[in-house]
């Protein structure tokens, strides 16, 4: 049988294509995607109506900034299939969110829009290094959560051999990276520390492991964690993109060649920028937060939709398609500390600069009195002593007052004393009372 693939280094065409190509592509599939929604999902007909909107107004790209937004809250009002734009007899699979904070929010899609998203992580893998024929081993969490089966139908795609071992079982994951010897990995990154621990607990180098490619999302992690992992296991560690809403992983992808922010795969996934408060679009390059059209979905078409991720848009590099910085964070995560914002990840960055701190740590949220307060629980690394550890704490305290502008407190605890997660990362803990 021919190798359906004889090239697997290649690009899609359409990661290369000229601007003006992109655009036209673009052009056309963002006509269709706000009519497909007009004409079948109740909801965007009166979202539309309401503004005075209607699909005709959209001859430009430009002209997507006349449509009103849409929200999680938007997708919980119509649970469970009021967004469909297609009988439910046309759905082939369905994803939710875990509906912590309220009713999940339900994704559908046909088997057209499997086949797109199994592409777009196709292209995702690839970008990272990936080719056909690699090992990939698929820690991402399986069942309604996107991670797991988007991985796993992309890296098929692609032509890998998946190791489709999901989350937990920590021991028996690098005893599996042991025996099969992969040569890529998808997880979060903050359970890839974890991986990293179990070898060394377990006396193995993890340099000598196998894997050479991470490929790392789900949740946030700047670019002194990517330092972190890339020495401790001698990987090239890369950032996918992706959320339930719009598809899953693979809306966007670091390239392994540059490394500098994540390609949007626009010609399926058209995004903004917009102000968090005002909603107005901002120009390239001018941090807000992300939001997404998508451009071929049959199922479940989103028109504007909030992530309430934060970043900016860049120029393309190493492909056509215009970059996002790494995700700051989320404008739902962020923390109002007396008035000064500050994110997870701004606290991450400066613990990874002091050698005597692991990346283990969560933001604890109380209430003294009238005032908030927040303390800082972190892990020592195994190798250092309690009086660096406790010296290095210190020095976390100083440095987020001097750099953030806040004062907080550090607490410095002994390794695996915080809660070991095997999806996304709890980074913030709120005990402050409900008023």
């Amino acid at each position: 049988m021919p190798d359906p693939d004889p090239r697997p280094g290649d690009l899609d065409p359409i990661e290369t294509a000229s601007a003006d190509e992109l655009r036209a592509v673009q052009t056309e599939r963002l006509r269709w995607s706000v009519r497909h929604a007009y004409d079948h999902v109740a909801h965007y007909r009166a979202a539309f109506e309401a503004v005075g909107a209607h699909p005709d107004d959209v001859r430009e790209l430009s002209d997507l900034a006349g449509l009103p937004f849409t929200t999680k809250d938007d997708l919980r009002r119509n649970y469970p299939f009021g967004m469909f734009a297609v009988p439910r007899e046309q759905v082939a699979r369905v994803h939710a969110s875990s509906g912590t904070t309220g009713r999940p929010t339900v994704v559908g899609y046909t088997r057209g829009d499997l086949d797109v998203w199994a592409d777009v992580v196709a292209r995702s893998i690839r970008a990272a290094g990936g080719r056909r024929g690699m090992v990939l081993h698929n820690a991402y969490g399986y069942g309604l959560f996107t991670g797991g089966l988007g991985a796993h139908a992309g890296a098929e795609r692609l032509g890998c051999t998946v190791v489709p071992v999901s989350g937990g079982m920590t021991e028996r994951q690098v005893q599996l990276i042991g025996d099969f010897r992969p040569e890529i990995i998808m997880v979060t990154p903050s359970y890839m520390l974890n991986l990293i621990d179990e070898m060394e607990r377990q006396g193995i180098d993890p340099r000598s492991s196998s894997l050479r490619i991470g490929i790392f999302g789900a949740e946030p992690w700047t670019n002194e964690m990517r330092r972190e992992m890339e020495e401790r296991l001698g990987i090239d560690a890369v950032d996918i993109y992706g959320l339930s809403e719009v598809i899953g992983p693979g809306v966007a992808s670091e390239c392994v060649e540059t490394k500098d922010g994540l390609h949007v795969w626009e010609d399926h996934f058209y995004p903004e920028v917009v102000d968090p408060v005002t909603g107005d679009v901002l120009p390239d390059g001018t941090e807000g937060e992300l939001v997404f059209t998508s451009l071929t979905k049959q199922a479940m078409p989103v028109i504007r939709y909030r992530t309430r991720d934060l970043t900016r848009l860049l120029p393309g590099t190493a492909r056509t398609m215009r970059r996002m910085e790494k995700i700051t964070g989320r404008s739902d995560d962020m923390i109002i500390l007396r008035g000064v914002n500050l994110f997870p990840t701004q606290v991450e960055e400066l613990i990874l600069g002091l050698p005597a701190l692991s990346p283990h740590f969560q933001c604890v949220l109380d209430r003294q009195g009238h005032l908030d307060s927040m303390t800082v629980v972190v892990e020592r690394r195994a190798a250092a002593s309690p009086a660096a550890a406790a010296t290095a704490g210190a020095g976390l305290g100083r440095m987020v007052k001097n750099r953030i502008g806040v004062s907080i407190e550090v607490s410095v605890v002994d390794p695996h004393t915080i809660e070991r997660s095997v999806g996304k990362m709890r980074r913030l803990v709120d005990r402050r009372p409900i008023r």
